[in-house]
């Protein structure tokens, strides 16, 4: 890898020294400039930030391509979902050779009818650098196509509606939507959710009746609390609309007869702080699963359609201290609870007659199991997705009255060079600074010696609760291949180990989740997996924030670190309520506008933390439309990094200036993406090819 003292200088961007204060503490920002992308001053830094990293790796360009290549050859270019039913149509998606977007189709009853197109989105995605297809939604009378479709990766959706008969696109266009919409019951009326313009955050119900003005729609309903987003959708039983509205914390549900679209929606139970709650409907009562009573793992109540008020709530499955209940299915003669206990996914099947009560069967430590499309609320036929560490992702549908299984797919890895006896999985625990145990899902290639030489690459996550299960990767197998160990560290701030994991890696608890991270690495280095020489970090958007923070905490333990789309301006970010997502985000980061959270959160965000120490290699991407993780924040922070670094390490930067928070939509420009990743990975490791 080239390093810094070559004839390749980095772009210094200019200081513009910006006083920020608060709670009479004042903060220096030299680059607070950066934040305006209409400024062409920032635009042209953004540019040399980019062809430095082309020529800084430059060296790297065919191994890149070589890289992505074999990772695109692993993958079945002419594949197709395996199809479910709805309504009398079969659904499925697919993928031709050679092309990057998706193909959706329905065939009419049965799998040997004539496909029928719905949207071949390689053909919409003509003329754009960035697109994608959202919320398809097709009318109860099978002939309408309710969608969303972003062009900018803003998350910015226009909803149009297609007639499925003729092929006419109609007229309506609604722009600044989340994509996603409902029908009521007369294929007449749509509900979807537009969001606030500056904010991004979905505010607003509407109601629109085919053939009628847009300006014409009308709001049913306004969420004008600003740490509340909301949403809409139909009840698997087709009876009910629902507006959900939701915070970190609290959730609050409204619901209409679908068969009545001009009602008034009924509030379901008043939002309470730190009432959480779902509901799912059967027959004539709702299911609720739900934190309350101090159910912190959650529980499963039932309530009558008719007063569905909290009083009125009967437990049907009791909190367990150490089962988290993650979600539930309802059929007709079945109810499937999802949990998730010591960290492992468990699938329970319950007969409504109490005549059946088991779990599916699985057999290791590694794997990832969850319910899949089951639109069909009358059936015994239950579909599930299973893969793990060393697996292929397998859809399976299961008898739940037979308990016959049938892989109705599993993912194939082309090349003929994919074994999954080849490599080994296994879990181990290493012990935190204050005592707790934390899980880590490791796999490597067979023979992969713990010499303590060997490259890892260590994984982590660990914010609002979203858990990072072992899964399966083709493109893993390029860095496997070549002698990696991959981990996943299970940290806290995860929902790994049940809600109580989450709640001791939020808020005043934040820094247990990167100390956790860092601890992981202190085992896997003591243990011979690695040592600091060759030791690895990733992470993303929340997790980038973790890069950010280990490299300011234990820089030393990593030779090389990926933070891709980070979140590491956090006392800014969360100070300013114009940013996308920020208020509704209190509940997980504080409300720096109180001084203890102020305090804590400028302890720890990785941009007021950069010091004058030695860094390891780092190569930052991030998108110019990011509406998650604003560009500024990775630029401001890679500006303050070359000025203080006091090594001569590599430092890049990597800014798609088409793209937003996910990064390029094709499937395989996104593969180009990991490469570029791998390739940085591989080269500080001296591998080549």
């Amino acid at each position: 890898m080239t390093t810094l003292d070559s004839k390749v200088k980095p772009p210094i961007a200019v200081k513009k020294p910006t006083n920020l204060e608060k709670h009479d503490d004042i903060r220096v920002d030299n680059y607070f400039w950066l934040n305006d992308r209409e400024n062409q001053e920032v635009i042209d830094y953004l540019d040399q930030e980019n062809i430095y990293n082309e020529k800084m790796t430059a060296h790297t360009k065919k191994f890149q391509a070589d890289l992505f290549e074999e990772m695109k050859s692993r993958i079945k270019e002419d594949d197709s979902s395996v199809p479910y039913k709805l309504n009398g149509y079969w659904y499925l998606t697919r993928f031709e050779k050679g092309k990057d977007y998706p193909i959706y189709s329905r065939k009419k009853e049965t799998l040997d009818a004539e496909e029928e197109i719905l949207f071949d989105c390689n053909k919409e995605a003509e003329g754009h650098s960035y697109y994608r297809l959202s919320g398809l939604s097709i009318s109860p009378d099978n002939k309408l196509a309710a969608f969303g479709v972003d062009t900018v990766s803003r998350r910015k959706y226009t909803i149009r509606i297609k007639n499925l008969e003729t092929g006419e696109i109609y007229p309506e266009v609604i722009e600044n939507t989340t994509g996603g919409s409902t029908w009521a019951t007369d294929s007449n009326t749509l509900f979807y959710t537009k969001k606030d313009d500056e904010t991004l955050r979905s505010n607003k119900i509407y109601r629109h009746v085919l053939g009628t003005l847009v300006l014409d729609d009308v709001e049913v309903f306004n969420e004008t609390d600003d740490t509340f987003s909301t949403f809409v959708y139909k009840t698997k039983s087709k009876k009910y609309l629902v507006i959900g509205s939701s915070s970190t914390l609290t959730s609050e549900y409204r619901i209409l007869r679908a068969d009545d679209p001009t009602g008034e929606f009924k509030v379901f139970q008043p939002r309470i702080r730190g009432l959480e709650y779902g509901i799912a409907h059967y027959d004539d009562h709702f299911y609720v699963l739900t934190n309350a009573d101090e159910a912190t793992n959650f529980k499963l109540m039932k309530v009558s359609e008719d007063n569905t008020s909290k009083e009125n709530w009967k437990d049907i499955i009791p909190h367990r201290t150490d089962v988290l209940i993650e979600d539930v299915e309802i059929f007709k003669e079945y109810l499937v609870i999802s949990e998730r206990n010591n960290g492992l996914n468990k699938i329970n099947i319950k007969r409504w007659d109490g005549t059946a009560d088991y779990y599916l069967p699985f057999d290791n430590e590694t794997y990832t199991a969850y319910v899949s499309v089951n639109p069909d609320f009358d059936t015994k036929n239950l579909r599930y997705s299973y893969n793990s560490l060393t697996t292929p992702n397998s859809v399976i549908d299961f008898d739940m009255e037979s308990k016959k299984k049938e892989v109705k797919k599993e993912q194939e890895v082309l090349g003929g060079k994919f074994d999954k006896t080849n490599y080994v999985s296994e879990r181990v625990w290493a012990t935190a600074q204050d005592g707790t145990n934390i899980p880590i899902s490791l796999l490597y290639k067979k023979g992969t010696q713990k010499n303590g030489i060997s490259p890892l690459l260590q994984y982590g996550y660990g914010s609002y609760g979203s858990t990072i299960d072992p899964y399966f990767s083709t493109a893993r197998l390029s860095l496997l291949d070549r002698g990696f160990t991959y981990a996943i560290a299970h940290i806290r701030g995860s929902e790994y180990l049940g809600r109580s994991w989450y709640e001791e890696g939020k808020l005043l608890k934040k820094k247990n989740t990167f100390t956790d991270f860092i601890d992981c690495s202190k085992f896997l280095i003591a243990q011979g997996y690695t040592s600091a020489d060759h030791l690895y970090a990733m992470g993303g958007s929340a997790g980038g924030l973790l890069m950010g923070a280990i490299v300011n905490m234990a820089p030393e333990l990593y030779n090389g670190v990926v933070a891709s789309v980070p979140f590491v301006d956090v006392v800014s970010t969360m100070l300013d309520d114009s940013i996308p997502l920020t208020t509704g985000e209190y509940d997980e980061w504080g409300n720096p506008n109180e001084k203890e959270y102020y305090i804590y959160m400028k302890s720890y965000s990785p941009y007021d933390n950069v010091v004058a120490q030695e860094y390891p290699n780092i190569l930052v991407t991030s998108g110019l439309h990011d509406s998650q993780v604003q560009y500024w924040e990775p630029a401001k922070w890679v500006a303050k990094l070359r000025e203080l670094k006091t090594d001569t390490n590599v430092l890049l930067l990597h800014t798609n200036m088409k793209a937003g928070h996910g990064g390029a939509s094709g499937r395989f420009e996104a593969l180009k993406e990991v490469a570029e990743e791998y390739t940085f990975l591989l080269d500080l490791e001296s591998i080549k090819e």
